[in-house]
């Protein structure tokens, strides 16, 4: 059998099937790089929040605005949905298209539920306390840290469902597991990048 039609074939899967492939060790080397970039942006915007955090205009302090038990459960969802992607990579691994495709879609339910949260918490401080990305230089760089994140979740969102509705039919091969393992990674990223927006917004904002 040729090689091209070991890449169509789904029953001929190797353990590591997003690795088997030298167009899959290039997706991967092509992320690294990518990652490399968002690191550097995300790092950025944390250096401009730190500098910026104590620029307000009126009462609005991280201190009076933010509420923990909200943000505490937007963790939790995105950090399950971390664990549940890792759960869908496992059964791709196990060539068990079905069961990756279920816990890719529950990854993609959870992270809907986050990113609700996360408007739901914007409404909540622009309408009760008038806190909007024009209030002060403070608003500017959270309202610009926190929402640049939750675009990224909606793009992993995005990505993650456009290959599952692409492949729906095609099943799983050596061709796309790249691209399913890729958009884990990437959503592993997302899920990093929150980890340090709850400890050095939210925590040491309330703190």
């Amino acid at each position: 059998m040729s090689s091209h039609e070991d890449v169509l074939n789904p029953k001929v899967m190797p353990e590591e099937p997003e690795k088997a492939t030298l167009e899959g060790k290039n997706k991967f080397l092509g992320f690294w790089f990518f990652l490399g970039g968002e690191t550097v942006l995300f790092a950025s915007l944390f250096g401009t929040y730190l500098a910026l955090k104590g620029s307000t205009m009126d009462d609005n302090t991280s201190q009076n605005l933010f509420e923990l038990p909200l943000v505490f459960i937007m963790t939790m969802l995105l950090l399950t949905s971390s664990l549940t992607s890792v759960y869908a990579m496992y059964h791709m691994k196990n060539n068990d298209f079905g069961k990756m495709q279920l816990w890719l879609g529950i990854t993609v339910v959870l992270g809907l539920a986050f990113l609700g949260c996360e408007l739901y918490e914007f409404y909540h401080y622009i309408h009760h306390y008038e806190f909007t990305f024009r209030s002060s230089a403070f608003g500017s760089a959270f309202y610009t840290l926190v929402g640049f994140h939750g675009g990224h979740v909606l793009f992993g969102l995005l990505w993650i469902v456009t290959l599952m509705v692409r492949n729906a039919k095609r099943g799983l091969n050596l061709y796309n597991a790249p691209k399913f393992y890729i958009a884990s990674l990437y959503w592993h990223f997302i899920d990093v990048v929150w980890v340090f927006i709850f400890t050095v917004v939210y925590l040491m904002g309330v703190i």
